[in-house]
């Protein structure tokens, strides 16, 4: 997606007391550093390597009891995103807790529900195609790395920090307001409207290993994303009108390609 995220039409960073917003900043940390460390294990647990339980290592089930776990586990991922990324909830939520440690609530939940499945995940090790230690398997774990930096990359410019919520509790605590990212498409997303999840893709389906529990956890993970796509570019469509339309007419949603004139 752009340099902008479609956000409630009253969001902003209101007054409140010296306690509330160190309070704030203090929650807005602690969850960035916990999303972060959660990332860079799932890194480990998608690729399998320096974790101790990962998507092919860790207690195994039956078959139905595993895929049934899995999917499970997976749908409670999409659910919750669907439903805390809507302006609806933003706007009820924000009644509850200070509007800057919105962002920050989100990004709590969605990496608590993606830390569940790691711990709960039941690996199916049955192999669908084994290259681990052949020039292709050292390949196809380089491209994976690949996609992960083009996931994080994709994040650092579009302003990776009000993403994940932390900008937002800083200026809070300086006292100073808030102004939403304004739209632009810097490098990579001249050429795929959404380059974070074209990076996902690759990191999720690049491995020398692909076993069916993987194979579980790529599939559903990229069915929900193409489906999430959607309501997130409506949302986009919604909160910048004719200048999205105008780019998603011009550039690919996710087959990189050159833009049209």
């Amino acid at each position: 997606m752009p340099n902008v995220k479609a956000r409630p039409a009253d969001e902003g960073h209101p007054q409140v007391s010296a306690l509330t917003r160190s309070a704030v900043l203090l929650y807005g940390t602690a969850v960035y550093l916990f999303f972060f460390l959660t990332f860079v294990y799932f890194i480990g647990f998608v690729g399998n390597f320096f974790v101790p339980n990962s998507v092919d290592v860790g207690p195994v089930a039956p078959l139905a009891q595993a895929l049934a776990i899995d999917v499970l586990l997976i749908a409670l991922f999409g659910v919750q995103h669907t439903i805390m990324a809507r302006t609806g909830f933003k706007l009820w939520v924000t009644k509850i807790i200070p509007q800057p440690a919105e962002r920050s609530t989100f990004v709590l939940f969605a990496t608590s529900v993606l830390a569940l499945l790691m711990v709960l995940w039941k690996p199916i090790p049955t192999v669908l195609w084994d290259v681990s230690g052949s020039a292709w398997g050292n390949a196809l774990i380089g491209i994976s790395l690949l996609g992960w930096a083009i996931l994080l990359w994709s994040t650092f410019l579009i302003n990776h920090f009000d993403l994940f919520g932390l900008r937002q509790v800083v200026l809070c605590f300086q006292r100073k307001d808030y102004e939403p990212v304004k739209f632009d498409v810097p490098v990579l997303y001249r050429y795929v409207r959404h380059p974070m999840y074209v990076g996902l893709f690759i990191a999720l389906w690049a491995t020398p290993t692909m076993t069916v529990g993987h194979l579980v956890l790529a599939g559903s993970m990229t069915i929900y994303t193409l489906i999430g796509i959607r309501f997130e570019e409506r949302s986009l469509e919604t909160a910048l009108g004719e200048d999205y339309r105008k780019y998603q007419r011009q550039v690919s949603m996710i087959i990189p390609r050159l833009p049209k004139r």
